[in-house]
């Protein structure tokens, strides 16, 4: 019925793909700032456990931004997603593709773990260090170099990909590290 309408209107789906291509990075960007900042918050949360105040201040930001700002990016990333590749089922048919789809996947659970530490740290039951939530702050920094550099270069470039993943991996891993004592 609606494609009949469609179709009697002159009306064509590939009309709105520009359009939601541009929704579609603007959802993706504000998800991102979720994601980058909330650990960021995580850490002010535990390095500043003893005071108070501050940290019921947090509490609040965290839960604003993960629940307002967060999820309604995520799901409008992903339903403004599926509509492209329902305007253009080619997308399915190339690697590079489910290559980042892969990566989404990866993507969506961080949020989710996102909501698992706010949770923990609203209770005040989180045994996860400072110098944790640093290191998993890159987590949605290598995933988004990965899936930015697949969907403009059309194909998974190996070295690359291995090359920064590596390199993340060395920068949290110095995160994590004991400090010596001098």
């Amino acid at each position: 019925m609606v494609e009949l309408f469609i179709k009697n209107q002159g009306i064509t789906l590939e009309q709105y793909y520009l359009p939601i291509l541009t929704f579609h990075v603007i959802s993706v960007l504000s998800w991102m700032a979720m994601l980058f900042y909330l650990p960021r918050l995580y850490v002010y949360h535990q390095e500043n456990s003893d005071k108070k105040e501050f940290i019921e201040i947090v509490k609040i930001q965290e839960l604003k931004l993960y629940k307002y700002i967060g999820m309604p990016a995520m799901w409008t990333t992903i339903v403004s997603g599926i509509a492209m590749i329902i305007i253009n089922p080619e997308l399915m048919k190339q690697g590079w593709f489910h290559a980042k789809l892969t990566l989404l996947i990866l993507l969506i659970a961080y949020s989710f773990s996102m909501e698992y530490y706010r949770k923990q740290l609203e209770n005040d039951t989180c045994n996860r260090s400072g110098k944790f939530f640093r290191a998993y702050n890159e987590v949605p920094t290598i995933l988004a170099i990965l899936i930015v550099t697949f969907v403009i270069m059309k194909s998974i470039p190996i070295l690359f990909s291995i090359g920064i993943t590596l390199f993340f991996g060395f920068i949290m891993f110095m995160i994590i590290k004991p400090k010596k004592e001098i």
